[in-house]
C-alpha cells in the first residue's frame, strides 16, 4: 500500500465529524455515517450467537481496521473475531489475515459498499468467511472458501430460516429475531 494513501486515510479519519468512519479501497476512499437502532440490534442479534460458538482465542471485535498493505485495502468490519494478541495493541488496526471472518450489515444508504466493494475486497485481504446481513432485502448471505482473488462458495437465506456457519465456529445462525428496515 503506497504510504501516501495510508496518509490520505489518516486525514480523512482526523476530519471527519463524529459518527463517520472511513475506508481505503485501493486508491478510493468509503466514507459512511453512523448506524441506526435497528442496524445495531441486528448486530447484537448476530454478535451473541457468535460470541456463543467462538473458540476462546478468538476475540469479537467491532469496527476494528483491518489492514492489508499488499492488497492495498484498510476494511472496517461491523464485528470481526481475531485473536487475543491481536488485539493487544493501542492501534486500531490489525492484518487482515488474522481475521477468522468479517461481518457486515448493509447500511441502507451505501449498500455498494457492503455488496461489491467489500465482497471484491475482503477475499484480496485474506479473509476466510463474509456474513452479510441485508435489513432492507431480509437476508443474510455467507461467502466463503476464497482463493487470494474470489469467494467460491455463496449461501444466501431469508430472515426467519437458519444457516450453517462454519469452523472454527461450527454453529447454525438463527435470523428469526432480525428487523427489516
Amino acid at each position: 500500500m503506497q504510504p501516501e494513501h495510508f496518509a490520505l486515510l489518516e486525514e480523512a479519519r482526523r476530519s471527519l465529524p463524529e459518527g463517520f468512519k472511513v475506508e481505503l479501497s485501493g486508491d478510493t476512499l468509503v466514507m459512511t455515517v453512523g448506524a441506526s437502532g435497528i442496524h445495531q440490534r441486528n448486530l447484537l442479534v448476530v454478535r451473541r450467537q457468535f460470541d456463543a460458538h467462538a473458540p476462546l482465542e478468538l476475540l469479537p471485535s467491532e469496527n476494528t481496521d483491518l489492514v492489508s498493505p499488499d492488497a492495498g485495502k484498510s476494511r472496517n468490519p461491523d464485528l470481526t473475531y481475531l485473536p487475543g494478541e491481536a488485539l493487544e495493541t493501542s492501534e486500531n488496526q490489525v492484518s487482515a489475515e488474522l481475521a477468522a471472518i468479517a461481518v457486515e450489515l448493509v447500511s441502507p444508504s451505501n449498500p455498494e459498499n457492503d455488496w461489491v466493494g467489500k465482497v471484491r475486497d475482503y477475499p484480496l485481504m485474506g479473509i476466510p468467511l463474509y456474513l452479510l446481513v441485508d435489513a432492507r432485502q431480509r437476508t443474510v448471505t455467507l461467502f466463503s472458501r476464497p482463493d487470494g482473488t474470489r469467494y467460491h462458495r455463496r449461501e444466501d437465506i431469508e430472515f426467519g430460516e437458519t444457516l450453517s456457519i462454519p469452523e472454527p465456529f461450527g454453529f447454525d445462525l438463527v435470523t428469526r429475531d432480525l428487523l427489516p428496515y
